[in-house]
């Protein structure tokens, strides 16, 4: 699909409008370590986060909810009050770091200088290429659908699926930056799938 004249299903009346909903603050987010599989729970502050989104969410109504497995973003979309529409999306999992999960990237690159997820090996992890096969397969469902849709996931999957939804490429997300609990949203320009709005924390949106 070639992503400067991607549209929605040509069957598709209304196309979609994706909101990206990182998930809160959690313990290693706040340390910078790549959290992929492990099930890390959000902090106190990562709570308050998740429950400054309630005036994000409750100003217009999502005709889908989708949230990753993972109880840090699966407690994020119900803080955020969204739990009672929401379902689980497989796909919205976090990149799978294998033999560098939990560690951070200064650490890792003590002893690989050059190291970065978007461009060197994962050793028991996703690569690049598998992490965009995924996202680039959720892209193709999400066009299928209409109306507003949250997905709340993390920080690297949402940053590859942006990428994805721009040109089809997992490491466009190298150059989007996305803190915890902040807001994005994917849209059109006319024909052209498009990043509408970034980053953008609660009180921003809200104004």
């Amino acid at each position: 699909m070639n992503a400067a004249v991607a549209a929605p299903d040509a069957h598709n009346t209304h196309p979609p409008e994706i909101w990206l909903f990182r998930h809160g603050e959690t313990e290693w987010s706040l340390s910078g370590q790549h959290t992929g599989r492990t099930d890390m729970p959000l902090t106190e502050h990562g709570r308050e986060q998740a429950r400054a989104l309630i005036p994000v969410v409750a100003a217009q109504p999502f005709d889908t909810v989708l949230s990753s497995p993972l109880s840090r973003a699966i407690e994020t979309c119900n803080l955020a009050g969204l739990g009672a529409q929401m379902q689980r999306e497989p796909d919205l999992r976090e990149w799978d770091y294998g033999i560098y999960e939990g560690r951070t990237t200064k650490e890792i690159r003590e002893k690989q200088p050059d190291w970065a997820v978007w461009s060197s090996p994962i050793p028991e992890g996703e690569s690049v290429e598998q992490i965009q096969a995924r996202a680039l397969s959720l892209v193709g469902r999400l066009l299928t659908m209409h109306g507003r849709i949250a997905l709340f996931s993390h920080a690297h999957f949402l940053r590859v699926l942006a990428g994805c939804w721009m040109g089809d490429s997992a490491v466009l997300g190298a150059h989007l930056v996305l803190d915890t609990a902040s807001v994005s949203v994917l849209g059109f320009d006319h024909e052209n799938r498009a990043i509408r709005q970034w980053n953008l924390r609660p009180p921003v949106l809200a104004t």
